[in-house]
């Protein structure tokens, strides 16, 4: 999203470690922590904690020596670009506390907008506790049910990049296997020792009564707000999950029936497996329900095996659709809260966005289009609760530099900007490309692209270097976005006769 000096490229080989032995031999700086803040978008903030005098001049970079993969990740080259590269604005000072940070969930302080999802990271007191000691606002707990539920195994499976982290995840996981008795402990407990993070308690009924229970038990026991899972797609059968998300009428009812019986806040969380999400959001609306959180997984198949003929993941011998998740899925995410937040209809409404959330950039992009909160669960899966530090400070940055207050001011931002309808795009102006021609290493993956499946704009020069034929090229960019080296950028524009 933002243009940065160092990016997870430059440090592909890092295994972002538990309990890192590159800071252990190092002894001056957390290395571990800034190449976290590196892969997390969170460079600048880094900067601003890395020492003026750059302990990494001469050194004889012990902590490369230590890595897991030894010599494979140019820790203090890294440091050194830190340092020399990415300089503090001496403007703008590092936020010395959080404040612009605290927010509200229909009127319910949060510390910060970032909660965990409803799903197997949120799914014990333990984990729950350490997530708060984290530095996470709140939780929303794994869903309850009254369901006897046996989970399968294998029941995960991924999309992996070039470095093995995950792109896209897939699971066939259900619900809370803890019985209600047992959540509702869970809930009293985390209240009485956190008393001012958030507890948003997920809740899946049969029936209207059971709908109307347990939302009446959960405020009973502790939970600040209720979410009405009308989504997951791993418990369609007999009218669970996104069955009832994907009809409008059940969702006002089992709505309605959640409010009578409780008084605290009321969010639905609704499935993406639908044409358009407003329609059920303002029946979850007229159910009595005061915010909207969205979206959960995304019905999938991956990975047939090409032995086996079964998909993943294979438990004996079958598999099943199942619900995709992880970065990959954030644009569509982005796609239903811009619907969401442009629908006058749903004014007034919380809505609680995921979906791909891995940095705090992800994270404000669904503040910009509406969202009051954001949940994340598939990157904490991938690199554990500590990711809030760096979504904390990265935020927290942005809105200081930007001169805000608070997280409202940054709410809704984007909106205009996005349209669901092509033709009221400018379209007399041609965006040619620029060539870094210092930053150019003649790799001719330009050219390439431009040949097969562009419009034959980009050649090569005798010293492989691009050459841009302007009458061919229309700038439609696909260079800048395939140059391994960012070496393109936007240059000079033209403007075209306009077509009738």
């Amino acid at each position: 999203m933002f243009e940065r000096i160092i990016t997870r490229a430059d440090m592909i080989r890092c295994v972002l470690c538990a309990d890192a032995p590159c800071s252990r031999a190092c002894g001056k700086i957390d290395t571990a922590a800034l190449l976290r803040s590196i892969w997390f978008d969170d460079e600048k903030a880094a900067s601003y904690r890395f020492p003026a005098d750059n302990p990494c001049a001469g050194c004889a970079a012990p902590c490369e020596e230590a890595c897991v993969r030894a010599h494979e990740v140019p820790i203090r080259a890294l440091m050194t670009r830190l340092h020399d590269m990415v300089k503090p604005d001496p403007q703008i000072s590092m936020p010395e506390n959080e404040d612009r940070l605290r927010t509200e969930l229909c009127g319910i302080p949060l510390e910060n907008p970032f909660l965990l999802s409803s799903s197997v990271v949120a799914s014990t007191y333990d984990m729950c506790a350490r997530a708060f000691e984290a530095g996470w606002a709140g939780i929303a707990f794994k869903t309850v049910c009254s369901l006897d539920i046996h989970e399968a195994s294998p029941r995960f499976s991924a999309v992996t990049g070039d470095n093995g982290s995950i792109m896209g995840f897939k699971n066939i996981e259900q619900l809370s296997d803890h019985s209600v008795a047992e959540n509702m402990e869970i809930f009293r407990r985390l209240k009485a020792k956190y008393p001012t993070k958030f507890i948003l308690a997920s809740i899946m009924g049969k029936d209207d009564a059971e709908w109307e229970e347990l939302a009446g038990l959960c405020e009973e026991n502790g939970a600040d707000a209720i979410e009405l899972n009308f989504s997951c797609p791993n418990m369609a059968d007999g009218g669970l999950g996104s069955d009832i998300g994907q009809v409008p009428e059940l969702v006002e009812r089992f709505t309605a029936a959640a409010r009578r019986g409780t008084r605290i806040p009321i969010l639905a969380k609704l499935t993406p497996n639908v044409a358009d999400m407003s329609t059920a959001a303002e029946a979850a609306k007229r159910g009595g329900a005061d915010g909207i959180a969205a979206i959960n997984t995304i019905k999938s198949i991956m990975g047939v095996n090409p032995h086996t003929y079964v998909s993943s993941p294979a438990v004996h011998g079958m598999s099943a659709v199942g619900g995709y998740s992880g970065n990959a899925v954030k644009p569509i995410a982005l796609r239903f809260i811009a619907e969401l937040g442009q629908n006058p209809a749903l004014s007034g409404m919380h809505l609680s966005g995921m979906g791909g959330v891995e940095t705090w950039s992800d994270a404000l992009e669904f503040i910009m289009l509406g969202a009051g909160s954001v949940q994340v669960t598939t990157a904490v899966m991938q690199y554990g609760y500590r990711i809030i530090d760096d979504l904390k400070a990265g935020f927290n940055l942005y809105l200081a530099e930007k001169g805000f207050t608070g997280v409202d001011e940054a709410r809704g931002l984007a909106l205009e900007s996005v349209s669901d309808r092509t033709d009221v795009l400018e379209r007399d102006t041609i965006l040619f490309p620029k060539f870094d021609r210092e930053k150019c290493i003649g790799c001719g993956r330009c050219g390439i692209s431009c040949a097969d499946g562009g419009h034959q704009a980009i050649r090569m020069d005798n010293s492989r270097r691009p050459v841009l034929d302007g009458k061919k090229c229309v700038g439609c960019h696909l260079c800048l976005l395939v140059c391994p080296e960012r070496a393109i950028s936007t240059g000079r524009k033209r403007i075209v006769r306009s077509r009738p």
